[in-house]
């Protein structure tokens, strides 16, 4: 009788695990596939903006785990990509000038197309976005510079996630 609250308990922590899977969740072996990004094209007048991406979503493959990243050679997927917007919208004003700015968020918008290279099938072919938020102090492009590299990686997360959870 004594035992029963325990195994209770036990039961009760362990069920709450049983959701969870380490690894790639669309059912393929981590690392089983290659995946090449080639450079991002930009339609945005924002300067370094795909140079950023890039790299952002090659660190953030390469932290995933489910694909191999492949830079020479023959890769298995092929990601091609086209900024299509860099946009900056006001959040919230200075409290004695409603006319100032003191945060904007930056939203990236990039059209993503992964294609297996072998057959040529299209994976995915969508628009994904990403966004930061910036407090603006005395200068709003360095400001703006700052927090590229961070908008540049929750967009790379977001590809990275419809990647990694596709089902092919």
């Amino acid at each position: 009788m004594r035992a029963a609250p325990w195994i209770f308990a036990i039961c009760l922590l362990l069920s709450g695990c049983a959701g969870y899977q380490l690894g790639p969740t669309n059912g393929s072996v981590a690392g089983s596939k290659s995946i090449q990004i080639t450079p991002f094209s930009s339609k945005a007048l924002e300067p370094r903006l795909s140079d950023a991406v890039t790299s952002q979503l090659r660190k953030s493959i390469q932290k995933d785990g489910t694909y191999r990243l492949n830079t020479s050679g023959d890769p298995d997927i092929v990601v091609t990509g086209t900024i299509e917007t860099y946009d900056r919208r006001q959040l919230s004003f200075q409290p004695t000038d409603i006319l100032t700015p003191r945060d904007y968020r930056i939203i990236l918008v990039a059209r993503v197309v992964a294609r297996e290279r072998s057959t040529g099938k299209t994976i995915l072919d969508r628009d994904v976005s990403g966004r930061t938020t910036v407090r603006i102090g005395s200068d709003l492009s360095s400001a703006e510079r700052q927090a590229l590299p961070l908008a540049a990686e929750d967009l790379a997360r977001s590809i990275t996630s419809l990647l990694a959870d596709g089902t092919w």
